[in-house]
């Protein structure tokens, strides 16, 4: 069985805790003097829904949960759940908002994810590590303004809000960091 150390935590990495299986939802390090470093946790559990904050030690293990993992396409979500396509046999499966949980901010038709189950059950979703989005509302952005670290708020076409450098416009179809909501790169216009 697999294993990963506090130094390989990321954010939708699931793991084995107190005879369950946990996604992390957000991680801090944090070292105070001599002592070593303390990784702060947000993890929930993926099948009661509960959320709870841990403390762990630098370098504790935990085993990954025994998981199988299916490429699938998200195809649509109604007043339910989120819709999946296999690629292979064309099934499809309904998640609900809270196996989706915070991937949803980047979830766009026809976009290609892994479906995660356990025990022969879907659990919850992995998304590509980049997606390509429009900016669909920002303020005007700045030309010439391509040095500066400043940064904008903008919305895509998710939804999901990003901060964006100055010089992002409306139209532009950003590179997003799905493991933590940043800012990539701005890609090319199609003509």
């Amino acid at each position: 069985m697999a294993v990963v150390d506090t130094s390989r935590f990321y954010r939708t990495l699931k793991i084995e805790l107190e005879g369950g299986v946990w996604e992390i939802l957000d991680y801090k390090h944090s070292k105070m003097g001599r002592s070593g470093a303390i990784i702060t946790t947000k993890l929930k559990n993926v099948f009661t829904g509960a959320v709870q904050e841990k403390k762990f030690r630098s370098g504790d293990t935990f085993k990954l949960p025994d998981m199988e993992k299916k490429q699938m396409q998200y195809i649509y979500k109604d007043d339910v759940a989120y819709y999946f396509m296999d690629n292979e046999t064309y099934d499809q499966i309904g998640l609900g908002p809270d196996q989706v949980g915070e991937s949803s901010k980047f979830l766009k038709e026809q976009l290609d994810v892994t479906i995660n189950y356990y025990n022969n059950e879907p659990i919850g979703i992995d998304l590509p590590t980049t997606v390509d989005l429009e900016v669909t509302q920002t303020d005007p952005g700045l030309k010439g303004d391509t040095v500066s670290a400043t940064t904008k708020p903008a919305t895509v076409e998710t939804g999901a809000v990003i901060n964006v450098p100055l010089f992002i416009d409306i139209g532009d179809c950003i590179k997003i960091d799905t493991r933590d909501g940043s800012y990539a790169e701005r890609l090319k216009k199609k003509k």
